[in-house]
Order: C-alpha cells, then sequence, then structure tokens
C-alpha cells in the first residue's frame, strides 16, 4: 500500500514542483535579463535567491542547515559539495552569505531562456572535452579575480542514491592557485526529496533538505603537492556526515 501510494503521489508532486520551478523563473526572467544584461551580477544572483525561496515555500521543501562551526563567511571562496540533485543548487543560495556563480553542464545552455545565466554569470563544462573543462576552470579562476565564489559539485555528475563518488581535483586546484578558502558542504537527504532518474521511478515530496556546513579550509601558501591531500580532506568530511546521517561508521 505506501508503495502504491509513492507511486501516485510522486508524479503528482513532481509535476507541481517543476510548475513551482517554472513559473517564479517566467515572473523574474524580465528581471534576470535587466540585471545580466547591464552587468549587474550581484543583482541577479539576489533574484536566485528570491527565485529559490519562492520554489521551496511552494513545493513544501524546508532547508535545514547546519554549521558545525561558527565562522565568518569569506567574502571570495571555492564551496565544494556532494552532488546528489537538482536541489542541492536551488538550496545552496540559503547558505551562501555572498554572490557566487557555478559551473554547470554545457548541455543547460541548449535549454530555453535558462541559457541567460551562462551570457555573465554561470560557466558551462564541457566535460566529454579537455580543452573545454580546461577553460571552464580558466573562466572560473577569472571569476575569482572579479570577486565572486564558485560553488563546485567535484563529483562531476549527480549521484542517484546519494553515494559519494571520488572527486575531480578542479575544484581543490582552483582554490589552491587563487589562495581562496574552500568551505565543504554535505547534502544529506536532498536525493530523497527530488531524485534524478525516471519520472515515475524516481523519489519526489515535500520534506526537510537536511545540510551540514563545514569549516572554510585556508588554502593560503598550499600548492600543487597538497592537492589531493585538500582533496580527501573534504572528501573525507562529506562522506562523515553522509555516514553519520545514514547510521553508518566510517
Amino acid at each position: 500500500m505506501k508503495e502504491t501510494i509513492r507511486l501516485i503521489f510522486t508524479p503528482i508532486w513532481k509535476t507541481w514542483f517543476a510548475l513551482c520551478f517554472a513559473l517564479p523563473f517566467l515572473v523574474l526572467y524580465p528581471f534576470f535579463a535587466l540585471t545580466i544584461y547591464t552587468g549587474n551580477i550581484r543583482a541577479a544572483y539576489g533574484l536566485k535567491k528570491v527565485w529559490a525561496f519562492l520554489i521551496c515555500l511552494f513545493a513544501g521543501i524546508i532547508p535545514a542547515i547546519t554549521y558545525k562551526k561558527k565562522f565568518k563567511w569569506p567574502k571570495v571562496c571555492v564551496v565544494a559539495s556532494n552532488h546528489t540533485s537538482y536541489l542541492d543548487i536551488c538550496l545552496s543560495v540559503f547558505y551562501m552569505k555572498h554572490t557566487a556563480l557555478y559551473m554547470a553542464k554545457v548541455e543547460l545552455m541548449k535549454a530555453p531562456l535558462f541559457k541567460i545565466f551562462f551570457k555573465a554569470m554561470d560557466i558551462p563544462v564541457n566535460r566529454k572535452s579537455k580543452m573545454g573543462s580546461h577553460k571552464a576552470f580558466v573562466d572560473a579562476g577569472h571569476k575569482i579575480d572579479q570577486g565572486y565564489s564558485m560553488c563546485i559539485y567535484p563529483e562531476g555528475t549527480i549521484s542517484n542514491e546519494g553515494a559519494l563518488r571520488p572527486f575531480k581535483n578542479g575544484a581543490f586546484k582552483l582554490a589552491i592557485e587563487k589562495q581562496v578558502p574552500i568551505i565543504p558542504v554535505a547534502n544529506l537527504n536532498n536525493w530523497k526529496l527530488l531524485q534524478n532518474g525516471g519520472f515515475f521511478k524516481s523519489y519526489g515530496r515535500p520534506g526537510l533538505a537536511k545540510i551540514v556546513v563545514g569549516e572554510p579550509i585556508s588554502t593560503k601558501g598550499m600548492t600543487e603537492e597538497n592537492l589531493v591531500d585538500l582533496r580527501n580532506q573534504v572528501h573525507a568530511f562529506i562522506q562523515s556526515e553522509l555516514d553519520k546521517y545514514n547510521g553508518t561508521k566510517n
């Protein structure tokens, strides 16, 4: 019976979520266009926060964010997070304290209207091309030089069932090269609220989105020799938080 209810409820809720996502975006689109085309990136990011708030409000998603320790959010940083759901990006604006830009797969540039974010804000990544991936991280470096933070998902793809995958090096290399702190973030259960996959087969429901934000890790004085240790430190933090949430041991 429980599975039958889920199979009936999930598509209905996912359809509602799609409307909660699309309708506020269409209303805000002229303002996104105005701010982006005039180069007011910080105002455009503020609109993203409004958009995310409206999505969560109407879809019944409640961000439950835990900070491992109080800290002053750095003005420029790299946020490295596990990627379990499209909710990860939406919810990130609730803990990011300053304007942040995102890396996203190049295929999103084909989406009608949505590609506006790649005009001057977010950075498309062609993961099938080494040259394309390198260009994306060069562009990310320029954004950091301009005073913007970068939010990167080092797994490079969505993990459909929340299992943490190996990390790619790009986010950590970027943080070291620019000598900016890196902040690890663990998305604990977003995939249970909005799972990637088939419309009828995957999960979808309202609820608490549980997120843990770690302390900033300074990269001052680090070189490329420290890259693997830094990557492993962030991976271990996120894995530890996932293990605690799932009731397993490291």
